[in-house]
């Protein structure tokens, strides 16, 4: 059985192009595959490997005083879920646009994933789904408002044509796995939002936590690797991708147009 591990934290990491190397290194010796960012604000990644060899490459991480208590969400697959290793260096670990948001600074308010059916269902609640619109498509939590965002870069552009603070006073946004709602949340506080929650650990942890009885999740969540999707437990969805565009396509209608670009 394959672990997959995603991480993320905002820390300062000024020397973070000398970590590169010595990071790639150390994790193509045991064999992880997978995706790592690394940026003046911090680190995110998705890896992939043996027990042992993501045991490993986490504590390496955790030996930088700086990721000591980075935190990991972990799944399992039986196919390799990535082909190679890739650590890269960025502007941003999560590409907002915005440079004067700092989720080390300030963030909304963490709610876990067993509060967050009653924080959701209130009728004073505005939820929002911060991911793109292709993501949203083949999933996402009832009553949230699609943002129909083509890049996380244009989320601020919703916010100010669609938001109002004295309006909106209570707001709750989920992402993926979290990263992205730090610097939405962030963000929002930073426009005058005073009552700001976002789901602790992302839909994924909401999937791995909550059982399927008690969730208000609807489909399945688009994961950025070769799974294209999971569902509740986090096993493996009934998604691929169009060979031609990318989009999302429910594997048994891989023999029809995809809905996206008509191929």
């Amino acid at each position: 059985m394959i672990v997959i591990a995603t991480f993320y934290k905002f820390a300062p990491l000024a020397d973070f192009a000398d970590q590169r190397v010595p990071l790639w290194t150390y994790c193509h010796q045991r064999g992880v595959k997978g995706t790592i960012l690394l940026a003046a604000e911090g680190i995110n990644g998705t890896i992939a490997g043996s027990r042992g060899a993501i045991d490993a490459a986490i504590e390496f991480l955790r030996g930088d005083p700086r990721l000591a208590d980075l935190e990991t969400q972990e799944s399992e697959a039986e196919v390799p879920p990535f082909q190679r290793l890739k650590v890269r260096l960025k502007k941003e670990i999560v590409t907002f646009g915005v440079p004067t948001v700092n989720p080390g600074d300030r963030v909304g308010t963490y709610v876990s994933p067993h509060a967050w059916n009653e924080l959701i269902r209130d009728p004073e609640t505005l939820v929002i789904d911060t991911r793109n619109a292709y993501e949203v498509a083949i999933g996402t939590f009832s009553g949230a408002q699609n943002p129909h965002t083509e890049s996380f870069r244009d989320f601020p552009n919703y916010v100010r044509g669609h938001l109002d603070p004295r309006r909106h006073k209570k707001v709750a946004l989920f992402c993926t796995g979290g990263i992205r709602c730090e610097k939405a949340t962030s963000y929002l506080l930073g426009e005058g939002f005073e009552e700001v929650y976002h789901l602790r650990g992302g839909i994924l942890k909401y999937l791995e936590d909550i059982p399927p009885e008690d969730s208000l999740w609807q489909g399945e969540c688009f994961v950025f690797d070769q799974r294209v999707a999971v569902k509740h437990g986090l096993v493996a969805g009934s998604y691929d991708l169009c060979d031609r565009c990318g989009y999302p396509i429910f594997q048994s209608d891989l023999d029809r147009p995809c809905p996206a670009c008509g191929n």
